[in-house]
């Protein structure tokens, strides 16, 4: 499978609500690095494990709207929007915010990521 398409699953409808699928395309030794409105974040495949448990018991719905996508071997930068559907509203997508992201990928799964992100 391609880099681009390997990313593109990790952010497809719903996938980062759900442990299984975050779990089987992250890399063991994976790591995040998050520049967000709040400040630095740093993750590992534990971390990115339990935001996602946090990110599922919040919302019932994720849509991520990619605007940009570029692949270059085994790095893909992307740019997107978080949209959530809440418990409470479900029937509103709310925009948690707008994120720039580049990924490297080793041996098929998602290794080191360099975030940014804006809160809407």
């Amino acid at each position: 499978m391609r880099s681009k398409d390997i990313v593109l699953e990790f952010y497809k409808a719903d996938a980062l609500l759900d442990k299984k699928i975050v779990s089987e395309l992250l890399h063991p030794e994976v790591s995040i690095d998050w520049n967000s409105s709040k400040g630095f974040i740093q993750m590992n495949y534990d971390g990115v494990l339990a935001f996602t448990d946090e990110l599922s018991k919040s919302y019932i719905r994720s849509k991520i709207r990619i605007s940009h996508i570029l692949q270059e071997n085994n790095l893909v930068s992307l740019r997107y929007s978080h949209f959530v559907k809440t418990i409470e509203n479900p029937r509103e997508d709310m925009l948690l915010g707008t994120f720039f992201v580049i990924w490297e990928l080793k041996d098929d799964k998602l290794y080191r990521g360099f975030q940014m992100s804006q809160i809407s």
